[in-house]
């Protein structure tokens, strides 16, 4: 297929596909989805080889949250049944995070809802980061805390968080659509004070909300542009209690050509498989491990995940390996940072129209949404 050679081509020399091309992707068939992992393959292969990194959610506070964030369980009015707990002690941080590393995770990433941390609020995950540092010094710390103000990604950088993550979630013209306390611009501005703060920026999506094929190329495209180091890909967990419990826009075809998709636009970057994975992809799972290069081990953070162990399985099962903590993750040129003048757009094509991601929607697997009820937060032993 000449797309598919031609975006081979592109992605194995960092070169921004057109519009139309990465259009074309998430329209081409299920006769073709073999030949379109095959070909985003060989791009996640130059970059990262065979390994897959592992990352771990310890919710430091759940629920409680004044934002409104339509996917979101933990949103302002939920009526979703998840735990509900104020800030997790330094020690009780530090003890979830240990079961995370002891599963394999080489970064730990410490979540509170809110609309953003206070300076208060900066403190005390400071705390928790020294705590985790202290017991497993060569964890990678990503800090996601919202909106962050003035000074205090400094604040978590010499704290010693290596990353910050803040999702741009959809595109820019459909943003307000899923949320209004918060703007697009926001998001974008976060991200900017991270990498200002020499802190590795993790930003992402999640795709499944009812967005378009140009919604998701549109964000992808300015993931792209605003440069992270990390773009996590969620899907969409229609939680019950929340404004879009009924979008099961989903198919697990769709789903790895969505992977693909980022892939080629995002070549050389730590593309990772993040929350929904099971619930849309489910015994095709395997198959998005030659697009990404990095997962979440274990629960996400209101609902339960694959067990750890079955994470592992699959990833030797399908023949790659757990990245090492003494392996970098990030392709050498990259050196941590951006890749902007080096990957600069080679077309400027507007958007074109495309199909709904409704066209393709799948039969609603309600049973495989399940309520975290384990690990932080409670007295049970955490999933890693």
């Amino acid at each position: 297929m000449d797309l598919l050679n031609t975006l081979v081509e592109k992605g194995l020399r960092r070169e921004l596909p057109s519009r139309e091309e990465a259009l074309a992707v998430l329209t081409t068939s299920d006769d073709d989805l073999l030949e379109v992992v095959a070909a985003a393959g060989k791009v996640r292969r130059q970059w990262f080889g065979r390994r897959v990194k592992l990352n771990y959610l310890v919710n430091l506070k759940s629920g409680l949250c004044p934002e409104d964030c339509s996917y979101c369980s933990q949103r302002l009015g939920s009526e979703a049944g998840i735990l509900k707990y104020t800030w997790l002690k330094p020690d009780e941080a530090s003890k979830a995070a240990a079961a995370g590393v002891a599963g394999g995770a080489k970064r730990v990433c410490l979540v509170a809802s809110g609309r953003g941390p206070t300076d208060r609020d900066v403190d005390r995950v400071s705390k928790t980061i020294g705590a985790i540092k202290e017991q497993n010094a060569d964890v990678e710390v990503c800090a996601c805390l919202g909106l962050l103000s003035d000074g205090q990604a400094e604040r978590l950088k010499a704290a010693g968080a290596d990353a910050y993550n803040h999702n741009l979630n959809t595109s820019e013209s459909t943003y307000g659509d899923i949320t209004t306390t918060h703007t697009y611009a926001d998001r974008v501005e976060t991200v900017r004070h991270a990498q200002g703060a020499g802190l590795s920026a993790c930003s992402g999506l999640i795709a499944g909300m009812g967005e378009s094929d140009a919604d998701l190329v549109d964000v992808v495209f300015a993931l792209r542009a605003l440069d992270p180091d990390s773009v996590p890909v969620n899907f969409l967990i229609p939680v019950e209690g929340t404004p879009l419990a009924g979008e099961w826009n989903l198919t697990p075809q769709r789903a790895l050509r969505i992977l693909a998709m980022v892939r080629f636009v995002c070549p050389d970057v730590e593309v990772r498989l993040a929350g929904g994975r099971e619930v849309h992809l489910r015994t095709m799972q395997p198959l998005a491990l030659h697009l990404v290069n990095s997962i979440f081990l274990g629960d996400y953070l209101t609902t339960e995940g694959q067990e750890g162990k079955a994470d592992l399985d699959m990833i030797a099962d399908a023949g790659f390996e757990v990245e090492g903590a003494g392996t970098t993750t990030l392709p050498e040129h990259r050196g941590g940072g951006g890749c902007a003048s080096a990957c600069a757009p080679s077309d400027s094509a507007a958007s074109v129209s495309a199909s709904s991601a409704g066209a393709e929607a799948a039969s609603a697997r309600t049973d495989l949404v399940t309520v975290r009820r384990r690990g932080a937060g409670t007295d049970l032993a955490p999933n890693a």
